[in-house]
């Protein structure tokens, strides 16, 4: 039975939903790394890392390939470079946008007399 596409976005989102992960996936961005290099970058123990790593590699968003007694990890596709960079560019217009709303709210309580010092 074929998964609709709308399910297979919604899991592919959720693979992407923790902070390793994605912090994972902005450090490959510039090429394959060692596990040691992730690991210097990457605040968290080894177990952890590893878990992770596997989660990525399990739904195909990383490969990993052994370079003697080093594991490598690398993007399985450019596109998730375009993603990463997409969600970046969300994230910005929508914290500006933010940004915005604040600047009038305080604009409004200024404006009222209200504002607190």
């Amino acid at each position: 039975m074929l998964v609709p596409l709308y399910q297979a976005k919604a899991e592919l989102f959720r693979t992407l939903g923790h902070p390793v992960r994605i912090r994972v996936l902005e450090l490959l961005q510039d090429g394959p790394k060692p596990v040691r290099d992730l690991l210097q970058e990457i605040d968290i123990e080894a177990s952890s890392l590893s878990q992770q790593l596997a989660v990525l590699r399990r739904a195909g968003i990383v490969t990993s390939s052994r370079s003697g007694a080093n594991v490598v990890y690398e993007l399985a596709a450019s596109e998730v470079v375009e993603l990463m960079q997409a969600a970046r560019r969300l994230l910005t217009e929508v914290l500006s946008g933010q940004g915005e709303l604040l600047a009038e709210l305080n604009r409004t309580l200024t404006e009222s007399g209200r504002a607190r010092p």
